[in-house]
């Protein structure tokens, strides 16, 4: 009986400043089902569209706690008064059934899911950081947004600078382009990492 190479799913984590593109490209990304998409957790109320375990799972701040003193979390945050956090058995269950799973986290959770005191999630890790051209651009894109105050954006722009700094902590770091060429530079990291020698299992 001849022998069968598989491997473990890879947990794929995406970060990047705000409106550097990165909730379009994980929207284009979701559009192909090699991965499971991991749907965060929050205890701020839906806003209009938003659907319930798609967008995220809405929780009560309560019920929301309870889980982080049960260490249900993987990383977790509170951001604007509300806590925002990701489940790790949905993730766990997923990579050890070999399915690649994709979160979207800002670098303070990347960092968090670095130190997680689970070995087996530490190996399965894909770090990927999206690195806008410069402020300038990251400013054309907040304002063609529409969606911010100025004085917003100047604060986001204070706290992108602050995260720009950390792209050497990532394993990989695309240059931001258009949303074509980070979605084909992201789908070419996806790849090469499906194929690495350390992921694969013989049996």
């Amino acid at each position: 009986m001849s022998k069968q190479f598989t491997r473990r799913g890879i947990l794929f984590v995406v970060s990047a400043p705000s409106g550097a593109g990165k909730t379009t490209l994980c929207d284009a990304l979701r559009q192909t089902p090699d991965f499971v998409y991991s749907v965060s957790c929050t205890t701020r109320p839906p806003r209009a569209g938003e659907t319930e375990g798609e967008d995220y799972h809405f929780l009560p701040e309560k019920d929301f706690l309870q889980r982080v003193d049960a260490g249900e979390f993987l990383e977790y945050a509170k951001v604007h008064e509300s806590y925002y956090g990701t489940l790790h058995g949905p993730i766990r269950a997923n990579l050890d059934n070999g399915i690649d799973v994709l979160i979207d986290v800002d670098t303070q959770g990347a960092a968090s899911i670095r130190s997680y005191n689970d070995e087996f999630i530490r190996r399965s890790l894909c770090d990927v950081f999206i690195m806008p051209p410069d402020l300038d651009e990251l400013r054309r894109r907040l304002t063609k947004r529409g969606t911010e105050t100025e004085q917003q954006i100047d604060l986001r722009l204070s706290n992108a600078a602050r995260e720009m700094e950390l792209w050497r902590d990532y394993r990989y770091t695309i240059i931001s382009k258009s949303m074509e060429e980070d979605l084909l530079k992201f789908r070419h990291i996806m790849g090469a990492e499906r194929y690495l020698s350390r992921r694969l299992l013989l049996s």
